[in-house]
């Protein structure tokens, strides 16, 4: 007997913004949206619980979700437009372009998997994630440039259970910053039927290219090798079978306090230590000692740099405006049993050199490849993708908070995300993505580290 189908479609739809509210826009992409450029897509999932029938499903919930993703539409124009590349005017820099009649590719499907399973903390296969994500579609030849949508939307109902709703952007669009600000105004305009309370309470982007840095412009399209794109570009998608599952770990404020203490107990001196500092220092030793390895480990994490600049730059400004600090060290330095210590002495050194420059954060801006000029050493590196700062669990679409959010897009590069925790704003929630054996383990190893340190 066949076996029933994990995913069926309901309906496939493209959704624009009402006619004749955006007009023809485009927005020139920044070098801080072009490091990004090759990057993998972002993809985000959040599952809510609503227990509803097929029939609700489609009758209330996919018109009410079309009806409001349009109407934020107008206020977020570059979500619906194209990324337009120009292969062979290598100066010119990328940027977004809306068209009247332009759509966001939005897919509405019923899952068969098991909806309690997938929102839950505990080791789960990746692959089961990947139906519930859309992709962003095709690279098309235009004339003389190559366009590429740049986000797309999945709805997925379990019935009499919950429904998902997956996200992908390519990440020149945005970072999390801007895509939390679109969100509040989706559930926002979702919950109210309109945007009138979007528009009295709420906050607009800022579309004005206020960053400007021509020479560094200049430098990151250089080095993104746009002549290399063309009309089969494609960028990295997320496919099965895989060994990897996925798990989520909370550390609760009073977890974090304790770790605080310690760090500040042993490093007196220190000038501050942060919820977040504590956080990837342990991961990255827990880390260290699951690869069990003497090499370099880097720990690398990216920072919105909207107030930091010089001048500082509007909060809802449109776009990426991230700078990475990163520390380094060898794993045998940061396994031993100070390691936790001198890791969080490491990362809270170099965030706190970036912050208080008095150059201004954009002068340690350099490509990837120029500080690598031989290229990427063999390290161990983990990267962090997320803040703790945007509050992911407070959006609602009307139909109750999320049960659970997920940051999809770790699966591709065996990065951690981070985010303030369901339960409480001062806890942290964070995701890792690991193979079977490797999972078993660093839930071992993280759960014997706090006996130790927090006895």
């Amino acid at each position: 007997m066949a076996s029933l189908p994990i995913l069926t479609i309901i309906e496939k739809c493209p959704v624009s913004p009402p006619p004749a509210t955006v007009g023809n826009k485009s927005l020139q992409l920044t070098f801080l949206d072009v490091l990004w450029l090759k990057f993998i897509p972002v993809h985000t999932l959040f599952f809510f619980d609503l227990p509803i029938t097929k029939t609700h499903f489609t009758q209330t919930i996919v018109p009410k979700l079309k009806n409001s993703l349009s109407v934020t539409l107008q206020h977020f124009f570059p979500f619906v437009g194209k990324l337009v590349l120009f292969p062979t005017n290598i100066t010119r820099m990328p940027e977004i372009r809306y068209i009247e009649g332009d759509s966001v590719s939005v897919t509405f499907a019923e899952c068969n998997l098991d909806f309690d399973d997938l929102s839950g903390n505990h080791p789960r296969k990746c692959d089961k994630f990947y139906h519930l994500i859309p992709s962003l579609g095709n690279t098309c030849k235009v004339d003389d440039y190559i366009t590429m949508p740049v986000f797309s939307v999945q709805v997925t109902l379990f019935p009499n259970c919950g429904i998902s709703i997956g996200m992908t952007n390519h990440h020149s669009l945005c970072d999390a910053s801007t895509r939390f600000c679109f969100l509040k105004a989706w559930t926002t305009i979702a919950s109210h039927g309109s945007d009138e309370t979007f528009l009295a309470n709420g906050t607009l982007p800022v579309f004005d290219r206020v960053v400007k840095y021509p020479k560094l412009d200049e430098s990151y399209l250089k080095n993104a090798k746009v002549e290399t794109i063309n009309e089969d570009y494609q960028l990295p998608r997320l496919s099965g079978p895989t060994d990897k599952v996925r798990a989520t770990f909370i550390l609760a404020r009073t977890v974090l306090g304790g770790l605080k203490q310690l760090v500040s107990t042993q490093l007196p001196t220190i000038a501050y230590v942060s919820s977040f500092t504590v956080a990837c220092a342990y991961i990255w030793s827990c880390m260290a000692k699951l690869h069990n390895k003497n090499e370099l480990a880097l720990f690398g994490f990216a920072i919105d740099c909207r107030s930091r600049m010089d001048p500082p730059i509007p909060s809802a400004y449109f776009g990426n405006c991230l700078v990475s600090c990163m520390a380094t060290a060898k794993t045998n330095v940061i396994t031993e049993k100070e390691g936790f210590v001198i890791a969080a002495k490491l990362i809270g050194e170099n965030l706190q050199k970036m912050l208080t420059d008095k150059k201004g954060v954009v002068q340690d801006i350099v490509p990837l490849a120029d500080r690598f000029p031989n290229g990427m050493p063999t390290i161990m590196t983990i990267g962090v993708t997320g803040t703790p700062k945007l509050k992911f669990y407070d959006l609602d679409f009307g139909f109750g908070k999320p049960k659970k959010h997920e940051t999809v897009s770790i699966d591709f590069h065996g990065s951690i995300s981070m985010s303030a925790s369901k339960e409480s704003n001062e806890d942290l929630e964070i995701g890792m993505c690991l193979s079977a054996t490797q999972m078993d383990a660093f839930i071992r190893i993280f759960n014997d580290g706090l006996k130790e340190y927090l006895v």
